[in-house]
């Protein structure tokens, strides 16, 4: 049974930072891409950033250009999201996802397995 389990959310004020992480059980992360959505209430599914197979290539959603990072250690079958400058409108439940391609997708449908998400309220 593969898991997923995200961590490091919480409460942040703006421009505040926090660093997601998106810790896998067995290895599936290896050899598969691993990308971040997020989804704030009344609101769909939004991509936020992925990264490809080997860390060679990432993507991030418009909204979080520039202020997001995205990462990954196979090692450590571990992905991570380093969220800086945080605005209120980030404010969200962050998933991430793995599996279903080598390549990163900006599609929710491109990925096989989802952890269940992790709290991150951007407020003053």
């Amino acid at each position: 049974q593969v898991q997923l389990v995200e961590s490091g959310g919480g409460l942040v004020q703006p421009g505040g930072s926090l660093r997601l992480s998106c810790a896998a059980s067995g290895s599936i992360f290896s050899g598969y891409a691993v990308g971040w959505f997020r989804q704030a209430p009344g609101k769909e599914r939004e991509f936020v950033a992925a990264i490809n197979w080997n860390g060679g290539s990432t993507y991030y959603g418009d909204s979080v250009k520039g202020r997001f990072t995205i990462s990954r250690d196979d090692a450590k079958n571990t992905g991570y999201l380093q969220m800086n400058s945080l605005k209120p409108e980030d404010t969200a439940v962050y998933y991430c996802a793995t599996a279903g391609s080598i390549l990163a997708s900006t599609q929710a449908r491109g990925y096989t397995f989802w952890g269940q998400g992790t709290q991150v309220t951007v407020s003053s």
